[in-house]
């Protein structure tokens, strides 16, 4: 990962936890890695501040912090389409999961944590917010947004249960499928999962 990083443009990222040893031990997991950390905070009000003096690639939340926890902090972050935001959560924490999703969270780490789950779930949730960018890019209004999300989740599962895809390979064929054909990702999502196949009859290829 440390070499694909270097040869690529390093991602900038965010840590908020109150626990400075977690943080330590994140910053430097990251580091290994080849990310850079541009920037640390002990609690979710300050994190909200340099996440906006800072515009990150990533921000990394605890769930539990003082003054403003990592569910607010969450919202505000993705709220303002600063950066994809990671939360950070106890075992004895899960049920609030669904409320750090709600909260526009792309991803979440169970600690205590080591750097082959930190690794996947930084790469999900750039991936995914990547993916929503490009289809708010596309659709315009709120309604039709949501609804064109849903349909290429769906297909997008459509493809990976099929064709084996990861999720990344799958968002990328219908994109590349909706330019060769000149349509939208929700007409072609819509055609995949009303054909139960893939747009063009036949198995897609994955390169």
């Amino acid at each position: 990962m440390a070499d694909s990083q270097a040869g690529a443009e390093r991602k900038r990222v965010l840590i908020a936890e109150d626990e400075a040893l977690i943080r330590l031990d994140l910053a430097e997991m990251l580091v290994e890695e080849g990310y850079d950390v541009v920037g640390e905070a002990g609690d979710g009000e300050t994190a909200v501040r340099l996440a906006e003096e800072l515009r990150p690639d990533l921000v990394i939340l605890d769930i539990k912090m003082p003054i403003m926890d990592g569910l607010a902090a969450a919202e505000r972050i993705a709220g303002g389409r600063i950066a994809p935001v990671v939360i950070l959560t106890a075992f004895s924490q899960r049920d609030l999961v669904e409320r750090a999703r709600a909260a526009g969270a792309m991803a979440y780490l169970v600690k205590p944590f080591q750097k082959s789950d930190l690794v996947p779930a930084v790469e999900i949730a750039l991936s995914r917010y990547s993916e929503i960018a490009v289809l708010e890019a596309e659709v315009a209004g709120l309604t039709d947004r949501l609804e064109t999300r849903k349909s290429v989740e769906r297909a997008k599962g459509e493809l990976m249960t099929k064709y084996q895809m990861t999720e990344p390979q799958a968002f990328k064929w219908i994109q590349r499928t909706a330019m060769d054909h000149r349509m939208t990702m929700r007409e072609v999502a819509d055609r995949i999962l009303a054909e139960g196949q893939d747009a063009d009859g036949a198995q897609p290829a994955t390169s």
